[in-house]
This record gives structure tokens, C-alpha cells and sequence, in this order.
């Protein structure tokens, strides 16, 4: 191995804590949102159980990709490894 690939960074845990902390806390009511969403709307058009599941799974899928973006976005601004 080369020298450059031996030297890895450390791992900043304050930034580290403080983006997975957030990312639990908007995390959790992101999803929340997502699933009532598609809870209320499947109730309002009369869709059924299944109707309710579908929107619910798609409104929470995109919750979790609005996670990602989030924890992505973050970890440009609070880098996880110092190099």
C-alpha cells in the first residue's frame, strides 16, 4: 500500500453525533408525515385498506429519500472524517 492510502482521516464524532442525532429527530417526523399522508388521502377518496398501504409506502419512501438528502446535505457541512 502507498503511504496516501494508509493515511486515512479521523473520525470527527461530535460531527458525527450531531448529524445522526438530527437525522433520528426530522428522520422520525418526516416519516410520521409521509404515513399520515397517505393515511388521510387514502381515507378521503374512500380507497380501502389497500388503497391506504400503497399511498402510505410511496409517501414513506419518500420521506426516507428526503432523509438521505438530508443526512447527504449535512455531512458536506459537518464532514464525518477530518482528512
Amino acid at each position: 500500500m502507498t503511504e496516501s492510502a494508509r493515511a486515512s482521516g479521523r473520525v470527527n464524532w461530535i460531527n458525527l453525533v450531531t448529524v445522526v442525532s438530527a437525522a433520528i429527530l426530522i428522520g422520525t417526523e418526516i416519516v410520521g408525515v409521509g404515513l399520515a399522508t397517505g393515511w388521510a388521502i387514502a381515507g378521503m377518496f374512500g380507497l380501502g385498506d389497500i388503497g391506504a398501504y400503497v399511498l402510505e409506502a410511496l409517501f414513506g419512501l419518500g420521506a426516507l429519500a428526503i432523509v438521505v438528502a438530508f443526512v447527504r446535505s449535512a455531512s458536506r457541512i459537518e464532514p464525518f472524517v477530518e482528512r
